[in-house]
């Protein structure tokens, strides 16, 4: 413990800490711009946590894997970890938390949060245990420029252009609805659809390149890590003119910038808490350490507390949410209210499991 890097453990508790913020409102009709999604294009700073996320599963990997030998059970690891992430993902959209506690496979959405962390952390996994950060950043590059060709230039196959609009000849969407079928989140896309991916990969690799540079002995390290992310977010917001930023299709210009301002942030965490020993914000390491079970607990109960009913009309997340009504105005300021609460209940889950020395690795 005490060689490990502070920095990510508390980058990694803060962004799941802000999952369960902007996933918990008191109510998804009063809800303040920073805790929204943008409608299409653009970003917010609730678009920023979950590429932070799988920014951090991939510095994760280059710690992990940073002396793993590339053997068979390396891979079968490798392989049962992404079948659990996926596995939690798929049991959260089947489970109902009443008879007949499931609901019918040809209503359960496919991909998903978690769904989407298992892809995307076995093929960085697997990539950077076979290849060297050179051959990592060619398929970055590789991937970011296919990407965009493929969602710009490459005809439907009913000969129109595509384009990024939200509509059915965005490629992205194409894909997802016609192999997806009903399995999606929207009718006409899914924001962890298939194809995008694909470009979320490249995201978790970048991370893996800064991971490997962070634990590094170079020179200056932190100079270059800033730099880094300096030039991703400039890189991104040129790019943005052809290909504009947007969570839903995962777009090129969108890793840029989103891998660019994580870049950012876990340099400020970095140079704060392991070069100058300013150590702050324990309960973010707690939560940290105990991630995706804190994640998956969040889901799970919220989703139980808004279908389960007190009352014939009422459920017991909206009993709940009357009490902050009641006391809290404006709207918004009770919805947030009840946010934070929410999100003050798993900081208390995280210490108690931390200091119980309860650690779940899925």
């Amino acid at each position: 413990m005490k060689n490990r890097i502070e920095s990510v453990d508390l980058f990694r508790g803060i962004t799941i800490v802000a999952m369960i913020l902007v996933n918990n409102p008191g109510t998804w009709n009063h809800i303040y711009w920073p805790l929204e999604h943008a409608q299409w294009h653009g970003y917010t700073p609730t678009d920023l946590i979950f590429p932070f996320f799988l920014f951090i599963v991939g510095i994760s990997i280059s710690f992990a894997y940073k002396n793993k030998v590339s053997d068979l059970n390396t891979h079968k690891k490798i392989i049962i970890r992404s079948l659990k992430l996926i596995g939690l993902g798929l049991f959260l959209g089947w489970f109902l938390p009443h008879p007949p506690f499931h609901k019918n496979i040809t209503e359960l959405r496919f991909p998903g949060v978690l769904q989407r962390i298992g892809v995307v952390f076995f093929f960085a996994a697997l990539i950077n245990l076979h290849f060297n950060w050179k051959i990592l950043l060619g398929v970055i590059i590789t991937i970011l420029f296919g990407y965009f060709f493929w969602m710009d230039f490459v005809p439907l196959p009913d000969g129109t252009l595509p384009t990024f609009d939200r509509a059915p000849n965005n490629w992205a969407n194409f894909v997802d609805v016609h192999v997806l079928g009903n399995h999606t989140w929207k009718k006409d896309y899914d924001p962890e659809g298939l194809l995008s991916t694909l470009p979320a990969i490249a995201t978790s690799l970048i991370g893996i390149l800064i991971g490997k540079l962070l634990i590094s002995a170079e020179h200056q390290k932190i100079i270059k890590i800033v730099a880094l992310g300096i030039l991703m977010i400039v890189f991104g917001y040129i790019w943005s003119y052809w290909f504009p930023f947007n969570k839903a299709l995962w777009s090129s210009s969108f890793v840029l910038v989103t891998a660019g301002w994580g870049t950012l942030f876990l340099s400020a965490l970095y140079y704060l808490n392991d070069i100058k020993k300013i150590h702050f914000g324990s309960i973010f390491k707690y939560v940290g350490s105990n991630a995706i079970l804190i994640f998956f607990m969040s889901s799970f109960i919220a989703k139980s507390m808004g279908i389960l009913k007190i009352t014939e009309n009422k459920s017991i997340h909206s009993w709940l949410y009357n009490f902050y009504t009641d006391l809290i105005s404006p709207d918004k300021l009770a919805s947030v209210s009840y946010a934070i609460s929410v999100v003050l209940f798993y900081c208390i889950v995280g210490y108690i499991l931390y200091k119980k020395k309860i650690f779940v690795k899925v």
